[in-house]
């Protein structure tokens, strides 16, 4: 006689038992820089921009130490590789690249174009970092308490804003520039340069800066946490500097990404006009300038200081329009 035997793996099972056996699933939060992050991820393009500044930035805080290990001085001049026949052109072909110099030499003195754009690469973002801490200082502080106050107080720093808008900021910068050429406030040389140039670009553009966070000061006062801390009794400056700046940070972020690139490109544009960076030491403006007069018999010479100031704008801008999307909590 057989005996119908039933498998327990057939048997019925009482409802919520599978639930009850499967392990519990934990919900982890993720806060906004991570979700930020995520967002950022995705896009391919601000990655790229990313790296590329990360790279850009090392290479000029250790411009110096990659200059003393591999050798190249950008003031060295190499007149034995110049044609004199051909007004001091370099020997060879597409500005005389080797294995010792990878991208050419110059044809005035025949100095190493790699040494000069390595070195080259910490007067620009130095100029640019410095004038966007200072503008975005200046910027945010009156911003936000144009925004916060409204008022006299707005109008008086709106029309502040407005008189520096209307300045000729390339006319002045020039004739700033060019009177201290000598020396002023105790500096000399190329620290002078770079102090002038920090402060003109970053003294004048400040508004930008400042027109950015007042509106969105003007936004995020009539929010719940503003009233929140009111009614708690907090002060103004409490507001302003606990509540509204870190609220502000995205924005603020975003722009000075943004920002960067169009104050290396003005200091690019000074130095190419001749009352930026002076000579010998090497600025991506300044080598332009040097190229103009060799530039149809000469490209290649042109060519890099140019590629490199369009590489880093790019990455820039990049990496800006990355942060921004990843940023807006209304982006997909």
């Amino acid at each position: 006689m057989t005996t119908s035997i039933q498998s327990t793996e057939n048997a019925p099972r009482e409802p919520g038992a599978d639930a009850a056996a499967a392990p519990a699933r934990t919900i982890e939060g993720r806060s906004l820089g991570r979700i930020a992050w995520t967002r950022f991820k995705r896009d391919k393009a601000a990655m790229a921009g990313g790296v590329v500044v990360i790279l850009l930035v090392l290479l000029a805080v250790f411009a110096k130490p990659i200059e003393a290990l591999t050798g190249l001085d950008p003031n060295a001049q190499n007149p034995d590789l110049l044609d004199a026949n051909l007004g001091g052109l370099p020997l060879g072909s597409a500005g005389g690249m080797s294995g010792s110099h990878l991208l050419g030499l110059d044809p005035l003195l025949g100095r190493d174009v790699l040494a000069r754009i390595i070195e080259g690469s910490w007067v620009s973002l130095l100029v640019a970092f410095g004038a966007t801490v200072l503008s975005n200082t200046i910027g945010t502080v009156l911003g936000v308490v144009a925004g916060y106050y409204g008022g006299w107080v707005d109008t008086a720093i709106s029309r502040v804003m407005d008189t520096f808008l209307a300045f000729p900021l390339l006319l002045f910068a020039i004739s700033i520039s060019a009177s201290l050429q000598g020396g002023a406030f105790g500096l000399h040389g190329l620290p002078l340069h770079i102090a002038v140039l920090i402060f003109v670009i970053g003294f004048f553009n400040w508004p930008y800066m400042g027109r950015i966070v007042r509106g969105q000061t003007l936004s995020l006062r009539e929010r719940e946490f503003v009233f929140a801390a009111r009614s708690l009794g907090a002060r103004g400056p409490f507001i302003l500097f606990k509540e509204l700046l870190p609220n502000l940070t995205g924005p603020i972020l975003v722009y000075s990404t943004l920002l960067i690139p169009t104050n290396i490109l003005f200091e690019a544009a000074l130095s190419f006009l001749g009352v930026g960076i002076e000579p010998p030491q090497a600025s991506w403006g300044g080598m332009l300038n040097d190229a103009i007069k060799y530039y149809q018999v000469d490209p290649a010479y042109m060519v890099v200081p140019g590629l490199a100031i369009f590489l880093t704008v790019l990455a820039f801008n990049l990496l800006g329009d990355g942060l921004r999307d990843a940023l807006d909590p209304r982006s997909n």
